[in-house]
């Protein structure tokens, strides 16, 4: 198993309970197959750049260790979400 980071910006109109919720269900889905070991809440912050016209973000940094089979399936669902509006999941070295 690897040490994965991954910075998921949430859109920033979500209701904190959806995006508790939403956060919830990535971090079952890392679960099924590796183990959340840190969640980082950075709030609300503004985007370097407009995205789809949003100007705002909600960021957290999950950092989690997984085998490599299971980052695409979890990178497929992060694609699929419409509350995402980007994110990065990268290896961190031992």
């Amino acid at each position: 198993m690897n040490n994965y980071e991954a910075v998921l910006i949430f859109k920033a109109d979500m209701a904190d309970s959806d995006r508790t919720d939403l956060l919830e269900r990535f971090k079952q889905i890392i679960g099924q197959d590796g183990e959340v070991t840190n969640v980082d809440d950075w709030g609300k912050r503004k985007l370097a750049y407009e995205i789809n016209y949003l100007k705002e973000g909600y960021y957290y940094i999950v950092d989690f260790t997984a085998n490599p089979d299971h980052i695409k399936e979890f990178e497929r669902r992060l694609r699929l979400s419409d509350f995402i509006i980007r994110y990065m999941v990268i290896r961190k070295e031992d």
